[in-house]
């Protein structure tokens, strides 16, 4: 546990110096051996929990939160002379599991200083089946844990004997789990240890809050009405020391597209060189392993450089996380796996490759560097493009002002509720008033109808009305006397091997195997390197090569569930890319780019390339206000453009790409297609589009009316795969489709299919069943982003300046670059992208003026 020994930096409302003598005698001498005193928030935690008050703790990075939060549970264990056998007394949720690892390596060291007879231990996915077995009949005094797992134990006949002890639940990193369907199902676990342990209060931890309310809330019950009883109390323990962060400045030339940041490398490797330790965020696991391969090419000095992301086996991600804290790496390239709070003790440069996308991760990143409060955390940003150039830029001003852009606070999934429903009733059977009010105790679920909440229980007993007559979906019966219980052990069997909510791509092992000589079988297979995407590995035949685990892999076959792959000794991959997790830019971030964007004056601070290249965009077209939204119309290569800038990142273009080109087909523009990125939307087609519109045929402000979100909507929804994407990731939660069963995996494909037929049925018969509402909801704000696009549509309306130019603009470039794009890099890529770049610029950089018209 790392503490500093230098003055606290504030707490709650308690100005008084801190006073080690507030401990027992224990663990003040065990403060003061090591020269620290405890900080003024950890004392006033300590206070609120000993008074049995939930409460919430906002602390910097570094700012000691973790041992803050374990403080009451260790003093009670010690003076209660507990021992084990009464099951767990406190509990340990955390978002990640490299975290739960980390912290309970780092909990370890005071618990054997003070010699403690306390006992800790994990318990995520990745531990043996034979220690969680034994955890559930001989439980250690605090558990470390993972959402997932919470619900797993809850749904055991013997939860309530393993949790009547409980005292404290622990939520780490709370901000992250509160905004997804994690959080709700997370919402409903501790309703239900609330049931179970009322005596236990709830301490949340977190770093980064905008909105202290809503955390507070998540941590008290909610009453029958839907108002919170009473907010968890509060400690702030202010900021810590402001943060050194700086923006690349190359002289290489930026990229005007693409994500790779390539040309920046040389510079992120002199960094690492001139750094202890470095770590290397990027926002996807193909960037990871395409930055890791393309340092370990420019390593001259041979320095240790590792690879970390989610899809990586295990085994592996343990012994790079083992090996960062004894300090014998230089750099790890890595996912959001590392974004939370870890301690990696000699970090002290945080590199982020590619723009944040919010201000709050960024703030996240960030304290992953030195992890001490009162020293200053070291981050360098290197944005991949030009439009990443004002996002960095942006992010670094919302840095210096301590700004956060965490989302709102959500409604719980009634996919989720359906999946806790399912679980209390494996536990014991249950009488639905007592379960409706427990439900409705949890904060994401407060407004729950009566209504609704009965259709989720039946449709987790019957499927439904349109699937009642089928045999497969009656998962619960009801009693004589009212209750619901499961009718047969495997639906408890099968809820267990299907819980949770983390619905990802179907993945398939990748194991390293020899290629054996031709017409003498398939290869043998070696040790599995980790998991990749089933719609990747489809597209290749045997003899492709990719980038995985950071090797050049050659696919040699697929045999049942796995990938057989030999190492090729090839320097280049043939499809090096696959999916991994993508962020979209936040709404507070695309706020201030737009901001920076119409402020001549502001241009000053950025790259010379960047600032001329809006300055040509000026005297070339048009550079909209905050508040506008800028459409551009010109012709190129025998089609016509319309390129708009709505900054509201990938997700939402997408879906508004969707929804104009049906507009602008019903209107005779003939639209062949669309691209998006997360600044733009271009759209061409065969008919002249910016004279259709000023010639009032194609009227702006109809193009771009809210009313596209409702039959356009529709319409192109009952026929969209994107809808019956969301549609099966809800029944897979829900658990009307089941990924598992003992002893097999569906494949993708049959997922898929099941889904797809079940999505036709129900819309045909009952369009207002559970999951479809439950997939209209995450379509508002997860793949489509209907709600982000409804209130842009609603801030542009009259507000659109439509600029007519011959050519591309510069504004332009970077989208139109999209268009057409391989997901192959490498070398050859870049030289090609460097010659569209150049044509597009030449012919930007000729100055027409632009005609005009409004909206």
């Amino acid at each position: 546990m790392r503490q500093q020994a230098s003055s606290p930096q504030g707490a709650d409302t308690d100005p008084d110096t801190p006073d080690v003598g507030a401990l027992p005698e224990r663990f003040a001498a065990w403060f003061a051996e090591r020269g620290w005193r405890p900080r003024a928030h950890q004392l006033a935690l300590l206070r609120h929990a000993t008074a049995r008050k939930s409460t919430l703790l906002i602390a910097p990075t570094g700012g000691g939160k973790t041992l803050a939060g374990f403080l009451p549970s260790l003093i009670e264990l010690v003076e209660e002379n507990r021992r084990n056998g009464r099951g767990i007394h406190t509990l340990y949720i955390s978002p990640l599991k490299a975290l739960a690892v980390d912290v309970a390596r780092n909990l370890r060291a005071p618990v054997e200083d003070m010699g403690l007879d306390i006992s800790l231990e994990t318990r995520t996915g990745d531990t043996p089946q034979s220690r969680r077995q034994r955890q559930r009949y001989a439980p250690p005094d605090i558990l470390m844990t993972t959402p997932e797992q919470v619900a797993l134990l809850l749904s055991h006949k013997d939860a309530g004997r393993m949790f009547a002890g409980l005292r404290n639940i622990v939520l780490d990193e709370l901000h992250s789990l509160v905004t997804s369907k994690r959080g709700d199902l997370l919402s409903l676990g501790i309703a239900r240890l609330r049931r179970l342990a009322p005596e236990a209060i709830e301490i949340g931890l977190s770093a980064t809050v905008a909105r202290p309310s809503e955390l507070r809330a998540f941590l008290s019950p909610q009453g029958v009405d839907g108002q919170v009883r009473e907010l968890a109390e509060l400690v702030n323990a202010g900021g810590g020391a402001a943060a050194n962060i700086r923006i690349l400045a190359s002289e290489e030339r930026f990229p005007w597209s693409g994500h790779s940041a390539r040309y920046a490398l040389g510079d992120v490797y002199a960094a690492i060189q001139a750094h202890r330790t470095s770590l290397i965020f990027v926002n996807t696991r193909s960037q990871a392993e395409m930055v890791f391969q393309s340092l370990w090419h420019i390593n001259e000095d041979n320095l240790p450089i590792a690879l970390h992301h989610g899809s990586l086996d295990v085994s592996q991600r343990r012994k790079i996380e083992a090996a960062m804290v004894e300090g014998k790496l230089r750099a790890v390239v890595c996912t959001s796996t590392l974004d939370l709070g870890i301690d990696w003790g000699d970090v002290d440069l945080v590199i982020n490759i590619g723009a944040p996308k919010g201000a709050s991760r960024l703030a996240q990143r960030i304290g992953r560097a030195n992890h001490r409060l009162d020293e200053p955390s070291n981050a360098l940003l290197v944005p991949a493009n030009r439009f990443e150039v004002l996002e960095c830029r942006a992010a670094l001003d919302a840095a210096a002002e301590g700004a956060q852009d965490t989302p709102v606070a959500r409604t719980g999934g009634l996919d989720v509720l359906a999946q806790h429903v399912l679980g209390m009733a494996c536990s014991d059977p249950f009488a639905p008033d007592a379960l409706f009010a427990e439900v409705k105790s949890a904060a994401p679920y407060a407004d729950l109808s009566r209504e609704t909440f009965d259709q989720v229980v039946e449709f987790v007993a019957t499927g439904g009305y349109a699937l009642r007559t089928y045999e497969r979906y009656a998962r619960l019966r009801r009693t004589a006397d009212g209750h619901f219980r499961i009718p047969h052990p495997r639906v408890a069997q099968q809820y267990r091997l299907n819980v949770g909510t983390i619905v990802e791509a179907p993945m398939l092992k990748v194991r390293l195997g020899r290629a054996r000589k031709a017409g003498t079988g398939p290869p043998r297979g070696g040790r599995v390197l980790g998991e990749i995407e089933e719609v990747f590995i489809e597209q290749l035949v045997p003899g492709d090569t990719f980038i995985f685990a950071g090797e050049v892999l050659r696919f040699e076959a697929l045999r049942e569930m796995e990938v057989i792959a030999s190492r090729s000794g090839d320097t280049e991959a043939r499809v090096p890319s696959y999916m991994g997790g993508k962020f979209p830019l936040s709404t507070y971030l695309a706020d201030r780019v737009r901001r920076m964007l119409a402020d001549p004056a502001f241009w000053r601070r950025l790259p010379g390339q960047v600032s001329e290249w809006l300055e040509v965009q000026r005297l070339k077209s048009i550079i909209p206000k905050p508040e506008e939204m800028l459409v551009e119309t010109f012709p190129r290569a025998r089609k016509h453009y319309l390129v708009c800038y709505p900054f509201e990142g990938r997700l939402a273009h997408q879906t508004l790409g969707m929804l104009l080109t049906r507009r602008l087909e019903r209107g005779g523009a003939r639209p062949l297609g669309f691209v998006a990125s997360e600044y733009a939307l271009a759209i061409w087609g065969l008919e002249d589009i910016g004279a259709m519109i000023r010639s009032g045929r194609l009227p702006l402000g109809q193009l771009f009316d809210e009313d596209m979100l409702g039959d356009d909507l529709d319409a192109w929804l009952a026929e969209s795969a994107l809808m019956k994407r969301t549609f099966r990731v809800c029944a897979v939660i829900a658990g009307l489709i089941e990924r598992r069963h003992p002893g097999k995996e569906k494949s993708g494909r049959q997922v898929t299919v099941s889904s797809d037929l079940i999505y036709d049925v129900l819309r045909e018969h009952e369009p207002d069943h559970v999951l479809l509402r439950a997939a209209w909801a995450d379509a508002g704000t997860g793949l489509l982003d209907i709600g982000r696009l409804g209130t842009f549509l609603k801030r542009i309306r009259g507000r659109i300046r439509h600029s007519v130019l011959d050519q591309v603009s510069p504004l332009a470039v970077p989208v139109m670059l999209e268009i057409g794009r391989e997901p192959v890099h490498g070398e050859a890529r870049e030289d090609l992208m460097r010659e569209a770049a150049d044509q597009l610029i030449e012919e930007a950089m000729r100055h027409e003026p632009a005609g005009e018209t409004r909206a």
